[in-house]
């Protein structure tokens, strides 16, 4: 193989046959239930970098069923997103994220930088609820449960909501284990279309655990549980601050 063939087909690794297809990436059927908590504020000063800020001690538990996803085929994620601003402007961090299918957590991790980990999130419907798990490695670390479709919620709002910008730090290490690439990396959510959504009654629960420790935010208060049903592209990042190049930039 020529140099200049290794340099054009260079999109992913393994090189001659990539874990996931070039984007865009569409989902179709994109169910979200999202449980809002409040949490202890120094927990969260340990984890949100600068120049992200919050306002308030809050966290966003999320379990996310994906049936129909370009590149990525059916999975199911969960993790912990963290209200934040940016530059004055309201968006979520990315903190922690579990998922069951190897092609989005190469993608993820490669071309935006998100924190994804392996393990067996699920969420279904059991009767009159919809419950969400969270198992590490056999272990259980997180129940989530709400009341399912209790009350409408507007899709004007909901949709304004799902806008707002997103942001994780995008890590790659150097061949000595030194940060090659470490970035705060925005993302957004396009061509987005909310079927429905919902509020009821949620609940939460976090166990610890060394490898998957979202207990280290600890539920202090339930503030809201919602139900979304999405069709959505995820939209390619870019790049609003470089940790690397302001560190050598200092004096």
């Amino acid at each position: 193989m020529k140099i200049e063939d290794v340099v054009r087909n260079a999109f992913a690794m393994p090189l001659t046959s990539p874990s996931y297809p070039p984007g865009p990436y569409r989902f179709v059927n994109r169910e979200y239930m999202i449980i809002t908590y409040r949490t202890d504020p120094e927990a969260l000063r340990r984890v949100v970098p600068e120049p992200l800020q919050f306002d308030e001690p809050l966290v966003k538990y999320e379990f996310i069923r994906m049936p129909d996803s370009t590149g990525f085929g059916d999975y199911t994620e969960s993790g912990q997103v963290i209200p934040v601003t940016y530059e004055g402007v309201h968006g979520g961090y990315v903190h922690s994220m579990y998922l069951n299918d190897d092609a989005p957590i190469a993608g993820g991790r490669e071309i935006w930088g998100f924190p994804k980990k392996l393990a067996e999130p699920s969420l279904t419907s059991v009767k009159d609820a919809l419950v969400g798990t969270l198992d590490y490695g056999g272990q259980r670390v997180a129940t989530a449960t709400m009341g399912f479709k209790h009350r409408t919620l507007d899709k004007a709002k909901t949709l304004e909501s799902l806008k707002q910008p997103n942001f994780m730090l995008k890590i790659i290490p150097h061949v000595d284990c030194t940060p090659r690439i470490c970035e705060l990396v925005r993302y957004y959510l396009e061509d987005l279309t909310v079927k429905g959504a919902w509020e009821g009654p949620g609940a939460l629960a976090l166990f610890p655990h060394a490898l998957a420790p979202v207990a280290d935010l600890p539920v202090l208060e339930v503030k809201s549980a919602i139900h979304i049903l999405s069709d959505l592209t995820l939209g390619l990042g870019e790049v609003v601050h470089d940790f690397l190049q302001n560190r050598e930039s200092k004096p």
